[in-house]
């Protein structure tokens, strides 16, 4: 007898939450949590294209976390670098596209340039969508479609909103995963997540593994999905 198969989020979003936290609790510097965390987005990314997830959001860089100290700020800006150019054979090899969404404002070359080329060079590919959320808030990503309509002289509904987000292609998250045990959204995809679950996890993103994604999706099979009108 086949066994039924779990139905699978078309959109996962995961707010990347308790690197720092963890590192605190292993007696290491912060920036051990963030390599940590990295690790763990390299192990799960894979595992989340072969499930049939087509688009995956990280909420990796917000603008406010700009108020963290220099040295952090820093050694996140290269750690994306790597991501981007290192580790962008790991989304490649899956056929997944690469896409990057935020603000550019406020980049140093070094880190836009391989933005650019991490879009350029996996444009093609069609089997998943990965997003990064960097250098991203969702209240100004929501302020300039708004400021686009305006400036185009097209009325502002939520329609024309909705087609000028970032990456407007990229759908409404179905399912949105939050690590660390915190409950709240923290300005990640305010729009897109306007009707998404919601899954709240005790863990850190560093603790999360390849068998949590199966958990995360089992859950989300188990949802019955209300948009307002049922």
């Amino acid at each position: 007898m086949d066994t039924e198969q779990p139905v699978i989020p078309t959109h996962i979003g995961f707010i990347v939450d308790g690197n720092r936290r963890w590192a605190k609790g292993h007696g290491l510097p912060t920036y051990e949590g963030h390599l940590a965390g990295h690790n763990v987005l390299k192990e799960i990314l894979p595992v989340l294209v072969d499930r049939g997830v087509k688009f995956i959001t990280f909420y990796v860089f917000s603008t406010e976390n700009w108020k963290r100290s220099q040295d952090e700020v820093g050694r996140l800006m290269n750690l994306a670098v790597q991501v981007l150019k290192d580790d962008l054979k790991i989304i490649a090899n899956h056929q997944a596209r690469v896409r990057v969404l935020g603000t550019r404002e406020g980049l140093s070359d070094k880190v836009r340039e391989a933005i650019e080329e991490a879009e350029e060079k996996t444009k093609h590919f069609k089997r998943s969508t990965v997003a990064f959320c960097f250098n991203y808030g969702g209240q100004v990503e929501i302020a300039q479609a708004a400021q686009q309509c305006a400036n185009e002289g097209v009325e502002i509904t939520p329609q024309t909103i909705r087609e000028r987000l970032y990456a407007p292609d990229i759908p409404d998250i179905d399912l949105l995963v939050r690590t660390s045990g915190e409950q709240r959204l923290s300005n990640f995809m305010l729009w897109r997540a306007a009707y998404s679950e919601f899954l709240f996890m005790d863990k850190n993103w560093p603790d999360i593994t390849p068998a949590d994604i199966d958990t995360i999706i089992n859950e989300y099979a188990k949802r019955q999905r209300r948009f307002g009108g049922n």
